[in-house]
């Protein structure tokens, strides 16, 4: 009888103390992986989230940048941490196209990584030079069946959201354009401004200044959905393109096997983070959609971009070694 007693205490504590575990948690700093370079939008995101959570949390949450690999090092980074809670990361499109595109990625996103929320979608604009005689979607590829393979477009590298976009856009539409690849945005919109370059997908925030100053046109937004800040601007599916839908996008995960109630912790501050007008706000400013979902609806849309740019990158040959 009193063995039996003992068990029963010694349980009872035992629950006791994981209540007061799940409770407490977070009790230490928490790591922060963000697998881009500071400064960039999905860096600027994360330390966004990373604050909010700091102060709803009353813990340190640190920003730690690992970049390299198209963010596919700081993801597997995140993917190979202990499942404890202390390591939330910032995952972006880029990692839904690689396991297509590199034939040695050294983790799995739909299975080493538990979604916590989708944080924003960003937009890209599809732009032509002025000189283009093209003032819509229907124009472009008009010219570009009359002219296969002599059109040029940029992108930010091999693999990248905007090759990838320009790639399926060429799949949807039955065009041929010529690629060429830049490393970053910055040099391929200035050969684009100087008419070395005939169209690109480029994300709103970075080519929106060029378009308003007149050194680019932008013809399409490349979501199923039109950009608030450009309330005029069709969509490419709008435009002829039927049921083409691409943008980047930004989401927050944790290691596979996190604990439900931490997962579901992380996105319950993010969600209120998200719907709030001031960060709704900062996150427009910034080229972007704020969204918030739950982790069930963020593992969905993971799923189907993983398969969407899979067929992308089969159609098109995509690799990268």
């Amino acid at each position: 009888m009193r063995i039996l007693t003992r068990v029963a205490i010694a349980i009872a504590l035992s629950t006791g103390a994981l209540c007061a575990h799940g409770q407490s948690y977070p009790a230490k700093p928490v790591r922060f992986i963000i697998p881009f370079p500071p400064g960039g939008p999905t860096d600027i995101m994360g330390r966004l989230a990373a604050q909010r959570l700091t102060e709803a949390w009353g813990v340190q949450v640190v920003a730690d940048n690992r970049a390299g690999a198209g963010g596919n090092i700081g993801s597997e980074m995140c993917a190979k941490s202990p499942p404890d809670g202390y390591t939330i990361c910032m995952m972006t499109v880029a990692q839904s196209i690689s396991p297509a595109i590199y034939p040695k990625l050294g983790f799995d996103p739909l299975k080493d990584l538990a979604p916590v929320t989708l944080m924003a979608t960003l937009p890209s604009l599809l732009m032509v030079h002025p000189s283009l005689p093209v003032k819509n979607v229907k124009d472009l590829v008009a010219l570009a069946k009359a002219k296969p393979g002599i059109l040029t477009y940029a992108s930010t590298g091999n693999g990248t959201s905007p090759h990838m976009l320009m790639e399926m856009f060429k799949w949807m539409a039955g065009v041929n354009l010529v690629h060429v690849p830049y490393k970053g945005a910055s040099p391929a919109m200035i050969d684009q401004i100087s008419g070395q370059i005939d169209v690109a997908f480029s994300t709103a925030i970075a080519a929106l200044p060029f378009v308003q100053q007149g050194k680019v046109r932008a013809i399409a937004i490349s979501t199923k959905d039109r950009f608030p800040p450009l309330p005029d601007l069709p969509t490419v599916d709008q435009g002829g393109v039927k049921d083409f839908d691409g943008s980047s996008w930004q989401g927050v995960v944790m290691p596979a096997n996190t604990p439900r109630d931490m997962v579901v912790k992380a996105n319950a501050e993010l969600a209120k983070m998200l719907k709030s007008a001031d960060m709704k706000e900062k996150i427009l400013q910034q080229g972007g959609i704020a969204s918030g979902n739950s982790p069930e609806e963020f593992a969905a849309f993971m799923k189907s971009e993983t398969e969407k740019w899979a067929k992308v990158a089969k159609a098109a040959k995509v690799r990268v070694e």
